[in-house]
């Protein structure tokens, strides 16, 4: 029998503010440039004054949200469970889960109090984004928001590595993979961004633990992991620890490992405009491609496709033009 949903993911749940900077912004404002990292609301404030007028969207955004937007865009049916606020982003989030069709724990008539966590990506003209996160109320995020329904109800559980900053996030994480385990789910799992293996080595170790079923990383993610240098070293490092897994390796492609062979996926050439959520996207294309009877060689083109196109716009988002346009190149 068929499960009611493809993925059920579990993250941090960030309103993301779209901004265009110049590098001379970072050098005035000491932000490290390329680097997810934390800050506090204050901090978050200063900036967001230093770039007031250069907002160009506010969207619901966090690694594991953009995957499972991804699939709903493809046509999977995915759950997502997070934690925002009873303020204005808040409701901006739950209404773009809506209108997306994904089903979540979140009620717009209860959320809890707080300030919902935001994300500002700030985007350069050589497309590269650099974010600074307040996690807000998301910070709090814990297994009592798990919905062990939602997970039983699925194929795979989706987990993103941002989580394992939280000591509350980490315990979800743990008995969200339990209740997966138990009932007969896939465990899936992004490490999300380099700066949470190399400064939560063991935490991501720790949520790791005896292995995943698949798992999505990129190069130097996977070096990190493993304390290792090179593809070689770093292919065998994350064999590992899971049945299954993706490489990206950005304008170079992805390698992609099923249980059994490595497949080299080729990389679709486009102009690069903005990278957010492009190794997010290509998990939400993948996923929804292996739940629907393509095998992992294709779903690795599929995902290629869909990540190039996000590279080639503003935004981590595609429209039904965006997903026939992919189609179109893949020729079907």
């Amino acid at each position: 029998m068929s499960k009611k949903y493809d993925v059920c993911a579990i993250g941090n749940a960030l309103v993301d503010y779209e901004i265009e900077v110049e590098d001379q912004f970072f050098k005035d404002n000491q932000v490290e440039k390329g680097l997810m990292t934390l800050v506090d609301e204050d901090r978050q404030g200063e900036l967001l004054k230093a770039v007031e007028g250069n907002v160009r969207k506010k969207q619901g955004g966090g690694s594991a949200a953009n995957t499972i937007f991804g699939l709903a865009e493809f046509g999977g049916k995915g759950y997502y469970t997070c934690k925002v606020a009873n303020d204005p982003d808040g409701m901006l989030y739950v209404n773009d889960l809506i209108k997306a069709g994904i089903d979540t724990n979140l009620n717009p008539k209860n959320l809890y109090k707080g300030t919902t966590g935001k994300c500002l990506v700030m985007i350069t003209p050589d497309a590269e984004r650099t974010m600074n996160t307040y996690l807000g109320i998301t910070t709090d995020f814990s297994a009592n928001e798990l919905n062990e329904e939602s997970i039983k109800s699925s194929n795979y559980l989706f987990m993103e590595g941002f989580l394992v900053s939280s000591p509350t996030g980490l315990i979800a994480m743990k008995e969200a993979k339990r209740i997966a385990h138990e009932n007969g789910v896939k465990v899936s799992l992004t490490f999300s961004d380099p700066s949470m293996v190399k400064y939560f080595n063991d935490q991501m170790k720790e949520i790791v633990g005896n292995g995943v079923d698949l798992l999505f990383c990129n190069i130097e993610e996977a070096e990190l992991f493993g304390g290792v240098a090179g593809m070689e070293a770093a292919k065998e490092a994350i064999r590992k620890v899971a049945m299954e897994f993706v490489i990206t390796k950005g304008k170079d492609g992805a390698l992609v490992f099923d249980g059994k062979d490595y497949h080299e996926i080729a990389p679709f050439p486009t102009k690069a405009v903005d990278a957010t959520g492009a190794g997010d996207m290509f998990a939400g294309a993948f996923l929804y491609a292996i739940n629907h009877g393509l095998s992992h060689a294709e779903a690795g083109k599929l995902a290629s496709a869909a990540s190039s196109a996000v590279v080639g716009k503003y935004g981590p988002r595609l429209n039904q033009s965006h997903i026939k346009e992919i189609y179109t190149k893949l020729g079907k």
